[in-house]
């Protein structure tokens, strides 16, 4: 049973390098320090803050940026981390989202698109920009190992 602050962890996608190509995944750990295991973005660098850990997208999100462009590519095309289905995910910075029982990341922005999207499929740049469509950006509070399927859910700070 799905209602608004509950929705379902649909697909895991990392990449080990800038460039690199997504690699999809069925499960994995997530640590506070490194994000996704194997994912290049998720160390926090010296100094840093880790607002770009774990990127989400929502299935519907994509969906409707597909079809505003006239394409279907797979959704780890936009280089996101999680795709999440039936939930509407946060657009307020600070807001908290529960994967599975032990991991819990914190929204800390919009993922901006980048010409890379442009590069695969022409309108695809502006199709992500509006309403958060790009997906969200998080750090790492509470680390664990994440499944396909698992649960998600939006908890209050």
């Amino acid at each position: 049973m799905h209602d608004l602050l509950t929705g379902t962890l649909t697909g895991i996608a990392r990449h080990a390098r800038a460039k690199a190509p997504m690699e999809t995944i069925d499960h994995v750990e997530v640590t506070i320090a490194g994000g996704l295991h194997g994912d290049h973005r998720g160390a926090v660098k010296p100094g840093g803050k880790g607002r770009r850990q774990v990127t989400l997208i929502e299935r519907i999100d994509w969906d409707a940026a597909m079809a505003e462009v006239g394409r279907n590519l797979p959704w780890y095309e936009r280089r996101a981390n999680l795709l999440v289905e039936g939930l509407d995910l946060p657009q307020v910075p600070g807001m908290r989202l529960r994967i599975g029982r032990d991991v819990l990341l914190e929204i800390t922005r919009h993922t901006d698109p980048c010409e890379r999207m442009e590069a695969l499929a022409p309108g695809l740049f502006a199709a992500l920009t509006p309403d958060w469509r790009g997906g969200a950006c998080s750090r790492v509070l509470a680390g664990g190992v994440i499944a396909i399927g698992d649960a998600i859910r939006i908890e209050t700070p």
